[in-house]
């Protein structure tokens, strides 16, 4: 039987010009599918899934026009491929003089197609079909039924019916009634899928989407849903990810460096000052000026990215014992902060909510324990005239940019200090100053950031979704950040806007005390980033100068007062 190989069409448009193309088909390559067509074609020959591989090649050369005209040239064109696809691997032992002559005896049989619609009818791509040869793999049916069979019961979970799962489908969730204690049901699950079907599908356990009721036993009721393992599993991190990562870790350096060197604007040269200052000036200025003042700026750079690194050995220290896979992190650059942290995504599918919940706090406290140490040895230290020397003077507009690292500043450097124009401080407080307002900015419940996975952990997805529009909200009227909320709320949609995907057991709740844990840490981030606005630092101001004129006998007042301030 021969192949076709070639074949020519002559295509005649409206206004009566004519052309003639020329097409050859190798049997290896489908001119609309690519490579992708022989891959399909090979792996559905070798099952033996000849109507499958039919409807792959029909949904290539077959438009919606063809499907709904003749039905019985259709018959007669699948009984054709159905003799070639069975004859496929005999008709390739076949000498090369016979594949050439049976090649030639067909091309000298040109075929014309006149018509313009009939031509774009042969050539239409099938959208649905087409989706369906470049989306993820999906869940093999006769893999379904088995599995309908021996794994569920009536002892575990009943199934009523099936939907799609998955991002685009990819995937069957089974729904039906609980027979158990869910979490003892989804472990007599997973193991006796990983016995039936080895370690080629992932079963998830998630919330009846769409439920009327909760489950009899109490709480939601579940569902279980069955990815691959290939689609659902992250993939592994490629050399040019490795790559950018170490370019991003570099200009965080820099941004470090110039922060530093930024600390010390007093003492910086007039021009480089006009430089960073003036919105006016435009020509940059000699940048051999700031050489003498990288030294002293290398301490500043080394606390801000101590705690960024900390913050992520944080993270891998948390993940390590319950056997998560962390990516490298990727540090984001910023003049303002030195960094606006890491992006670090998670390379394997997390076993329940309480590791999420576990692993996304683990790098902001580790981070922000670190940072406020610095901070607070720093003023302690702004204080000691035997360090005088390493003091840097900073506007004391500085201290109104957190209302709770201002007030704390007020405490220990006391009124007189902080009422200057400028404020000498040790550069530790601008490192744990710094570092404190990136760990509350990660804090923040929206999008894929570690506030965002934590609450979406400790409270469900709806949760993320409602805490996300008041972020957005807080973040785009400037109530939280200051001046950086506009370029950190950028940064969210652009980087960290989508929420992180399930876990395996996405319904077992965190616990209260991990929620309590969380709630104040969302307190204690609202604090750091809620500027002090100036008719609070009026009163605050107000109240200090009546204390100062206040008898000294009235000692309950007073210290009332000094606590206030």
């Amino acid at each position: 039987m021969g192949t076709l190989s070639s074949f020519s069409f002559t295509l005649t448009p409206p206004n009566g010009c004519s052309f003639r193309g020329r097409f050859q088909n190798n049997n290896n390559k489908c001119f609309l599918c690519g490579e992708f067509l022989l891959k399909r074609r090979r792996r559905l020959v070798s099952k033996g899934g000849f109507g499958r591989l039919n409807s792959v090649i029909r949904s290539c050369y077959n438009g919606e026009d063809n499907r709904n005209g003749d039905r019985s040239s259709t018959s007669e064109r699948e009984s054709k491929e159905n003799s070639n696809l069975a004859t496929m691997a005999p008709a390739e032992e076949k000498s090369d003089d016979n594949a050439d002559e049976s090649s030639a005896s067909i091309s000298s049989r040109p075929q014309t197609i006149s018509p313009v619609g009939s031509a774009y009818s042969n050539f239409q791509v099938d959208s649905f079909k087409l989706m369906e040869l470049l989306g993820p793999e999906r869940v093999d049916p006769a893999d379904v039924k088995v599995i309908k069979d021996k794994l569920f019961g009536y002892s575990t979970f009943w199934v009523t019916r099936e939907e799609p799962f998955g991002d685009l489908g990819e995937g069957i969730l089974f729904l039906g009634n609980l027979r158990g204690k869910r979490e003892d049901v989804f472990s007599k699950l997973q193991s006796q899928l990983t016995q039936i079907m080895g370690d080629k599908y992932n079963l998830f356990m998630v919330e009846e989407p769409n439920s009327e009721g909760e489950d009899p036993r109490g709480g939601p009721r579940v569902s279980f849903g069955m990815l691959r393992k290939e689609v659902s599993e992250p993939g592994q991190t490629t050399l040019w990810q490795y790559v950018i990562a170490f370019l991003l870790f570099l200009l965080t350096i820099g941004s470090s460096v110039e922060l530093g060197i930024a600390s010390q604007i007093n003492r910086l040269p007039p021009e480089v000052v006009k430089y960073f200052t003036d919105p006016n000036a435009i020509e940059p200025p000699d940048m051999q000026l700031l050489f003498p003042f990288v030294d002293s700026a290398l301490p500043l750079a080394y606390g801000v990215l101590g705690v960024q690194i900390f913050h992520e050995v944080g993270h891998f220290l948390a993940a390590f014992p319950r056997k998560v896979k962390l990516s490298i992190p990727y540090f984001i650059p910023n003049i303002t902060l030195g960094s606006f942290g890491a992006i670090t995504q998670f390379k394997s599918i997390l076993p329940d909510r309480k590791a999420k919940v576990d692993i996304s706090l683990a790098g902001p406290f580790a981070g922000a324990a670190l940072s406020f140490s610095m901070f607070t040895v720093g003023l302690l230290l702004s204080s000691n005239p035997s360090v005088a020397g390493d003091l840097i003077q900073v506007p004391s507009m500085l201290f109104q940019g957190s209302l709770l690292l201002g007030l704390i500043s007020r405490a220990v450097l006391g009124f007189t200090t902080m009422h200057a124009s400028t404020v000498s401080i040790h550069p530790l407080v601008i490192a744990g100053w710094c570092g404190l307002t990136t760990s509350a900015f990660n804090m923040l419940p929206v999008g894929c950031l570690d506030g965002g996975r934590a609450m979406q952990g400790a409270f469900g997805k709806n949760a993320l979704i409602s805490s996300g529009l008041a972020t957005y909200t807080l973040l785009g009227l400037g109530v939280l950040g200051g001046p950086l909320s506009l370029p950190w709320g950028l940064y969210v949609l652009i980087c960290q806007r989508a929420p992180e995907k399930p876990c395996l057991n996405d319904v077992t709740e965190v616990g209260t005390w991990r929620k309590a844990v969380f709630a104040t840490a969302i307190v204690l981030v609202v604090m750091t980033l809620l500027p002090v606005w100036d008719e609070l630092a009026e009163e605050l101001d107000l109240l200090r100068s009546l204390g100062d004129y206040i008898d000294p006998k009235q000692a309950g007042l007073s210290v009332h007062i000094e606590s206030i301030c």
